[in-house]
């Protein structure tokens, strides 16, 4: 799909089977899911702009590679994002973090939103948007036109799993908004779940369910 990238790394593939199984516990999702995450971050994070700074090494003064312009930021949006995050700030300890409080209305499906907390200068900034599902996509897009609002112009959005209806309205949405994913699973069910999917990832993840 357009301005979709599969992560098909075997590492992602392989953990990523262990977290579909619903015999795998609360603890074992929520590190997997930190572990999944880094493998993820290499890819969305692959074409960051570089510059040189000099430095001494034990043997020698170099022309060595550091990363160009202003930190980035994690927009993780709440609850189930910060499994992602987490992982993800292991890779970027320095990022910026904004958080965007949303839950899904279980009767119309639609992003409720509930807290906006983010950065003063995202427009400054590369703002990689967190959430584990890409399912109606309407929470998504709901945080995508949240951050743009605050004056965001360069996104992206990494999910662990993407389903084929929630990629045609994002991108629909957000044409401008690259879509990083581990996964594109066969569709939505009735209630808005991804099929064959994982369940609900923040119940797995936090154990309330």
């Amino acid at each position: 799909m357009k301005g979709v990238t599969v992560v098909d790394h075997p590492l992602v593939q392989h953990k990523l089977t262990i977290m579909r199984d619903k015999e795998t516990s609360t603890a074992g999702f929520r590190r997997l899911l930190r572990e999944i995450s880094l493998l993820l971050g290499y890819e969305v994070t692959r074409d960051l702009e570089l510059t040189t700074k000099k430095i001494e090494t034990p043997l020698t003064t170099m022309d060595a590679p550091t990363l160009e312009g202003k930190k980035l930021v994690f927009a993780s949006v709440l609850r189930a994002g910060n499994g992602l995050l987490e992982g993800l700030l292991d890779l970027v300890p320095a990022a910026r973090v904004a958080h965007v409080g949303l839950y899904r209305d279980h009767d119309t499906l639609e992003a409720v939103e509930y807290f906006f907390k983010a950065p003063s200068d995202l427009g400054d900034r590369l703002v990689i948007v967190v959430d584990p599902m890409l399912a109606t996509a309407n929470s998504a897009i709901a945080a995508v036109d949240k951050l743009k609002g605050r004056g965001a112009t360069n996104l992206r959005y990494l999910c662990l799993l993407a389903a084929p209806e929630g990629i045609e309205r994002f991108t629909k949405a957000h044409p401008d908004v690259p879509v990083f994913t581990a996964s594109i699973d066969e569709r939505l069910n009735e209630k808005g779940y991804i099929v064959p999917g994982l369940g609900d990832a923040g119940d797995r993840m936090y154990g309330t369910k």
